[in-house]
């Protein structure tokens, strides 16, 4: 085995049932690393995503860990899952944490790749020496946690998987891939859950093995992480007490949060009832820790009884709560708690879900939608049993549920008149719960995100609100939220470090507690004996997400695709922090096509392929 690696990806054919593995060359691997940057050198080498539809046999399901997974290094248990979006119809991609990652990695495999479908529904299950494809007839049907438990009683303790609820086996749009049962854990944006489902995949079970990542100079990591372990003790105290959920008042009140749709500035009242210091004082019985993690973000909560009584399991994260809660104007946290655990058990993205609700309430209120399409629920503002109730009708593809969950995009234009103007979506991927016009990052990491809307992408919204960015970029000081010069710049340094993220597959959370740039690169050195430093390593990550562009750019994306929604776009906020403020996305645009070196049109130039070193 090669430092960092398996060197061992499983390559099934669902159809034939035939069972190889592959790896990837060591040049390729040096250029893309792993995680989503390798999966789509993959895809664009080995698919034409012009003549795939996303719910096609011919859509292969790629799902990869990095050469830091299976080390020691902080948060590093992560998985990425990639394939032809059935939600945008454009480049797809989710991750996720937990700790089915190593333990896949423990099983002696960094990864694998589904081709065509199954005949019925399947499980593949793998183990140190063996990798099968068996029925799951007793899985079909199953909720995640109920197939968790089943899974458990008939394999023991050392089982892991990755699988969908029902919502993936309907080909739900924006059903996610989840993993490790009832803790939740969620691969959630783009609707990758519905290409399992197309497949006749239930779940991918893995048992624990004993293998070991090796590493290059394990004595050198373990004295660099020792050394960093002083930093991240630094890190926001908030993050390790409250969760994702400690930042939900903070952004209330400046203007970065989803209010009614996107329509509403200020909600202070509401956000306290449903923020994270409230979950604590109220349903939060323990945190949760991924594998690997040194922060401990995760929350577990628990309501013993009445309407929406929820078994002890994973707490909603911030994006829910604001777009469950919010969003839809329900201050009713024990009700978010309901609807989290739902989205969990059906495998839905909860951020689609909260948004496609409230742009279904916004339908409602301004009369395009009556009772009548709603199959009698009254989907007004703030009704937490509406929005549990149609969770369930979106879970089961039924009703007016079926509607919604293809999206708002598609939702919209099925109920017709102006409801495209208060869909708010980029390329066909419901907004997360940051707005544009409180942090301009984020206009350039929506627009431009691959996979569509994406805060995760530029993930710059908190350097813009006091923190110092990560070491490596240039930058000593925060950046200025409303600035525009250099705003570009500022958007590429992190895009660039995220897809580092994504290709190494660790937290990006990490950086809060000091993880920049140089340590990435010490600690890849470390594990697989490379030399990167800190312009090589970024320039992966620039190569990464090109590659992802030229995925789009072949299915005719180009800059009509790289608009905010009209209500984000046009709009000003009447109150809050973000009042009166209207992205310059045009001239965020120019800044950043001409820093890429991309044409007017979106598409990277000649000259930009040859010095990333772009052959596809």
């Amino acid at each position: 085995m090669k430092n960092g690696y398996m060197e061992k990806v499983l390559d099934i054919d669902l159809d034939s049932g035939k069972i190889d593995t592959i790896d990837f060359p060591e040049i390729i691997k040096k250029q893309y690393i792993g995680g989503s940057g390798l999966a789509a050198w993959y895809l664009n080498k080995e698919t034409d995503p012009a003549k795939i539809d996303p719910l096609d046999p011919d859509n292969r399901f790629v799902l990869l860990t990095g050469p830091v997974c299976g080390t020691p290094v902080y948060s590093s248990s992560r998985y990425e899952v990639c394939a032809k979006a059935p939600l945008t119809g454009i480049w797809g991609e989710a991750n996720s944490g937990g700790k089915f990652a190593q333990d896949l990695k423990s099983a002696g495999y960094d990864g694998l790749i589904l081709k065509n479908s199954a005949a019925h529904p399947v499980r593949i299950v793998i183990r140190e020496d063996k990798v099968e494809i068996a029925h799951a007839d007793q899985l079909a049907g199953r909720d995640t946690y109920e197939m968790g438990d089943l899974l458990n009683s008939e394999y023991g303790d050392k089982v892991n998987f990755v699988g969908i609820g029902p919502a993936g086996e309907r080909t739900v749009p924006i059903a996610g891939v989840m993993n490790d049962g009832r803790d939740g854990r969620a691969a959630g944006r783009g609707g990758l859950g519905a290409v399992l489902g197309s497949k006749n995949v239930k779940a991918i079970v893995v048992l624990r093995g004993g293998h070991k990542t090796p590493i290059y100079d394990k004595e050198k990591l373990m004295e660099s992480i020792r050394e960093h372990a002083k930093k991240m003790k630094e890190l926001p105290e908030g993050l390790r007490e409250y969760g994702t959920a400690g930042v939900v008042t903070h952004n209330e009140k400046v203007g970065n949060f989803p209010i009614k749709n996107w329509a509403q500035g200020s909600w202070p009242e509401g956000a306290k009832k449903i923020s994270g210091p409230t979950m604590k004082r109220t349903i939060l019985t323990k945190r949760y820790r991924c594998g690997q993690c040194s922060i401990g973000c995760g929350r577990v909560v628990k309501i013993n009884q009445g309407p929406y009584a929820t078994p002890e399991g994973p707490g909603p994260e911030y994006e829910t709560l604001a777009m469950l809660g919010a969003n839809c104007l329900i201050d009713n946290l024990e009700a978010i708690a309901k609807g989290n655990e739902l989205c969990n058990r059906y495998g839905l993205d909860t951020i689609a879900t909260g948004s496609v609700i409230a742009f279904g309430m916004e339908a409602y209120d301004r009369g395009l939608i009556t009772k009548n399409d709603t199959d009698g629920i009254a989907l007004t503002w703030g009704n937490a049993d509406a929005m549990i109730e149609m969770i369930r009708a979106i879970g089961e593809a039924r009703g007016f549920g079926k509607v919604l969950g293809l999206g708002v995009r598609e939702a919209a234009e099925i109920i017709g008149g102006n409801a495209h103007e208060f869909a708010c979506h980029v390329k066909g991927m419901e907004l997360p719960a940051h707005d544009p016009r409180s942090r301009f990052s984020n206009v350039v990491g929506f627009t431009t995100s691959n996979r569509g809307a994406c805060h995760l992408n530029v993930f710059g919204m908190d350097f813009e609100s006091g923190l110092v960015p990560p070491d490596g970029l240039g930058y000593d000081k925060d950046q200025d939220p409303h600035a525009v010069e250099g705003k570009a710049k500022f958007s590429i340094a992190m895009q660039n470090l995220m897809s580092v993220f994504d290709s190494l597959t660790a937290c990006k959370f990490t950086v809060f507690g000091g993880v920049g740039v140089p340590a990435l690169a010490h600690w890849l050195n470390c594990i697989t004996g490379w030399e990167f430093d800190v312009d090589s390593l970024l320039k992966v990550g620039a190569r990464a997400f090109t590659v992802k562009r030229l995925y789009n750019n072949r299915l005719g994306i180009t800059r009509k695709d790289d608009v905010l929604p009209p209500r984000i776009a046009r709009s000003a906020r009447e109150d809050g922090g973000a009042k009166g403020w209207i992205p310059p996305q045009e001239r965020l645009l120019n800044d950043y096509y001409r820093l890429r070196k991309w044409t007017e049109f979106g598409a990277p130039t000649p000259e930009a392929l040859k010095e990333l070193g772009i052959d596809i």
